[in-house]
């Protein structure tokens, strides 16, 4: 397959590791309001069946299959205070940064970097101002630019629509990642992390909703740029 002309970059799990800042924030958010610990597995098991790309709504749903109801507002601004904390203290600074030195920088040379991610735009600027402050991303696409989230492809036809006729990959690794790259028709590379203890059926599924290729981190891409 040719070398692209832009890279489009989900973030949780691509750019961003995550384990420690967003699913532990989803496990305290249910634990704040049921007492109950959620497990990992059973996280995953949500993103691997598709349509929880929200985190917000997963805690909800988490909450609700516990019995207890409480508003959807009330678990948004709990889940915030544990994510952000109260000036950008909060678990988000656990997240690690994925892609070694020079790697973004290297494959800008070649092609236009754009981020696709589920975040909120104030979610992803927080991180990319503190991780990547160098680095251009053009657009940057978040959940606040779209009517309907992914799965949908909203947000990789609006960068289709800035990059008319150009090539372009879109990089994630979820299913709804995978389902909105197919539905626009975008070549879709799997992301899935060795570390992850189910990183062979991550990575299974992910090539059974058509990715053409499945890495173990965005350090491995530059390699297949160049192919």
């Amino acid at each position: 397959m040719n070398s692209p002309d832009v890279l489009v970059f989900d973030m949780d799990g691509v750019l961003v590791e995550v384990m420690q800042s967003y699913r532990e924030s989803i496990r305290e958010t249910v634990r704040h309001f049921t007492g109950k610990t959620v497990s990992h597995d059973v996280i995953q098991d949500f993103k691997n069946a598709g349509g929880w790309n929200n985190d917000w709504l997963l805690s909800h749903r988490l909450i609700q299959d516990e019995g207890v109801q409480v508003e959807y507002q009330a678990v948004v601004d709990y889940f915030n205070r544990v994510f952000l904390g109260e000036n950008g203290d909060g678990l988000i600074l656990r997240e690690q940064w994925m892609p070694r030195n020079g790697l973004l920088e290297n494959l800008s040379r070649c092609a236009t970097l754009a981020i696709f991610t589920g975040r909120a735009r104030y979610e992803a600027e927080a991180t990319l101002t503190r991780c990547a402050p160098d680095i251009r991303f053009d657009p940057i696409i978040t959940d606040d630019s779209v009517a309907k989230p992914k799965p949908a492809p909203d947000g990789l036809l609006l960068i289709k629509q800035r990059y008319p006729d150009k090539r372009i990959w879109y990089l994630g690794d979820t299913v709804d990642d995978a389902r909105s790259a197919q539905a626009a028709e975008v070549p879709f590379i799997g992301v899935s992390t060795p570390h992850n203890p189910r990183h062979a059926e991550i990575t299974e599924i992910l090539r059974q909703h058509g990715a053409f290729e499945v890495i173990a981190d965005i350090n491995e891409l530059e390699s297949l740029t160049k192919a």
